[in-house]
């Protein structure tokens, strides 16, 4: 099976997470973290930095890893591995782009009806703290969650 391995920052503080409405491309119309592909050179970390800035226009620090998530589709020999990241510390304001529309949401008004179906499941865990590892199995239109395994590390 074919691997891409890919980040996902997650911007957020003690009550709120600014999420990205994605206007283009995979994952458009949809809110979701920043990230994307890693460049030939880059470290995982440098492109979760690099995405955050082209998508969201703010600079991260402090960096924290939160887990590693695999996800695979129906009928699709590609394998997702997402490193995901999460940061309360960052310069500048957000600012739409041409690719996300930035806007922060309280943890209690996260708008998981318009995410990914992965993320009621794993976010939480995020928010509260926690690191953690799972695959997930989609369909084949990547609507709906199959099967999955995740857990606290």
């Amino acid at each position: 099976m074919k691997k891409k391995i890919m980040t996902l920052c997650c911007i957020h503080d003690e009550s709120r997470i600014l999420l990205g409405m994605k206007k283009r491309g995979f994952g458009a119309g949809r809110w979701n973290g920043f990230g994307g592909k890693i460049h030939e050179g880059e470290t995982i970390e440098q492109t979760a930095k690099r995405e955050t800035k082209e998508e969201a226009g703010i600079e991260v620090e402090n960096l924290n890893q939160r887990g590693v998530l695999t996800f695979v589709s129906e009928n699709n020999p590609e394998e997702l591995e997402v490193h995901i990241f999460s940061s309360n510390n960052f310069k500048g304001e957000p600012v739409e782009t041409e690719e996300m529309r930035p806007q922060w949401f309280l943890f209690d008004k996260i708008p998981y009806d318009s995410m990914w179906a992965d993320d009621p499941l794993w976010l939480p865990l995020l928010l509260g703290g926690k690191k953690f590892e799972g695959k997930f199995l989609f369909d084949s239109d990547g609507k709906k969650v199959l099967k999955y395994e995740l857990k606290e590390i």
